[in-house]
């Protein structure tokens, strides 16, 4: 197989599916030629990344996602897609391993909303404590000129309950406490804008039927960018 690229996912397979699911749906496909080729690496049993940032006595996710990377080096694809945007604490331990480009969602994300919003905001980043506490969203919106809230304790265990409890735990899309959360972040906190910075998070915005919010879904942004660069490699 030529022109392709690898997803790292697994974490979770869930989220995982969506974005996978969001780059085929997004194809303009008339025959089976018309999409992509990839190869999905579902590393479902890497340990959990937050548990680690929190507390580094846990096991480290380090080993496993550098293996996975020696991995795809032996394939050689295009480009490596990471769908787990809390694994970016990792992600310049991982891009040492390999000449191959990995996608840097939580880049992509910044990127795309300075140029949606110029004008900057204030901006709620919604994730992992993980990943809130690994500066990964708040350095790069801060570098774009936004100025960041960084959710506290009561907030970020509403996140919590819905990444872990909700769609981890229970596959279950809870859209109820989803819409309760944006709304404190626009309401209460007096947000502009809200990042959603877990790929459950994004899940659950795929699945909930009607959101009043302007938000910036990573995985979404993820997924174009993926899209743009596969067909353009194609078409070089």
């Amino acid at each position: 197989m030529e022109n392709f690229f690898s997803v790292l996912g697994g974490m979770g397979t869930m989220a995982t599916e969506s974005f996978v699911r969001l780059i085929n749906h997004r194809i303009t496909a008339h025959k089976d030629q018309d999409y992509l080729n990839y190869i999905l690496f579902n590393h479902a049993t890497v340990p959990d990344r937050t548990a680690y940032i929190l507390d580094p006595s846990q096991t480290d996710p380090r080993p496993y996602l550098l293996d996975d990377v020696k991995k795809q080096n032996l394939l050689q694809p295009n480009f490596i897609v990471l769908t787990c945007n809390t694994a970016h604490y990792f992600y310049d331990a991982m891009q040492a391993e390999t000449k191959i480009p990995i996608l840097h969602m939580p880049k992509e994300a910044a990127k795309d909303l300075k140029r949606r919003h110029p004008e900057g905001g204030k901006v709620a980043i919604l994730g992992t404590e993980g990943s809130i506490k690994a500066d990964i969203y708040p350095k790069e919106l801060r570098a774009e000129g936004f100025e960041v809230l960084i959710p506290d304790e009561k907030l970020q265990s509403k996140v919590n309950h819905l990444i872990y409890t909700d769609v981890k735990e229970n596959d279950f899309i809870n859209s109820e406490l989803f819409l309760e959360i944006l709304h404190d972040v626009f309401t209460t906190y007096g947000c502009q804008h809200a990042v959603l910075g877990c790929t459950e998070l994004s899940l659950v915005n795929e699945l909930t039927q009607e959101v009043p919010y302007e938000v910036t879904d990573a995985q979404s942004i993820l997924a174009d960018r993926t899209i743009e660069r596969a067909l353009a490699q194609r078409n070089h």
